[in-house]
């Protein structure tokens, strides 16, 4: 029998990325956006597909300012307040109650839970949003990561779409009443 302890479930919470901190990174200013944000941002916030992110995500704030408390923000772990990565919603619920989650670990942070954390608490604050009906995530068909993160949350497998610049990906959903975040 194996007498080591079970690991202590990693817990995050959410600093809000503000437009001026988004147009920064997306910038690749990560002292700004650092100073932005109030915490002390990973250079994983400035690479390629970091700006390209943050720099749509600023666009989305300037269309639609109220869209601000739904899309990604920085994850912060608890309680040592590392940034290990980011995470929020594509924007807030569409028509039918639909938000669509997305999260990304730092490298160094990968495969210690913090995904799990991340998108727990993402579920959590879905779940408790009357407005939300149904949560999606499309995952890369070769991600297998975050395949296996989803898997136990209640999610089913309702498509695919893809693209020539980012591949296959799966598409699941499951509903706000049926969350289960552990």
């Amino acid at each position: 029998m194996n007498n080591e302890p079970l690991p202590t479930p990693k817990r995050v919470r959410f600093v809000e990325l503000s437009a001026k901190a988004l147009r920064a990174l997306a910038d690749g200013d990560l002292a700004r956006g650092s100073a932005e944000t109030g915490v002390a941002l990973d250079e994983y916030f400035v690479c390629d597909r970091a700006r390209w992110i943050f720099g749509y995500r600023a666009d989305q704030l300037a269309q639609n300012p109220s869209a601000a408390p739904w899309i990604t923000r920085a994850a912060v772990s608890e309680p040592d307040g590392a940034v290990v990565g980011d995470a929020g919603f594509h924007g807030p619920p569409d028509e039918a109650g639909m938000v669509e989650v997305g999260y990304t670990v730092v490298p160094g942070y990968r495969r210690q839970g913090y995904a799990r954390a991340m998108l727990t608490a993402l579920l959590v604050r879905a779940a408790a949003e009357p407005g939300v009906r149904t949560v999606r995530a499309t995952i890369g068909s070769d991600n297998n990561a975050s395949l296996a993160t989803i898997a136990g949350f209640g999610f089913t497998r309702v498509g695919e779409r893809g693209n020539e610049r980012d591949g296959l990906a799966i598409v699941f959903e499951v509903p706000a009443d049926a969350i289960q975040a552990e």
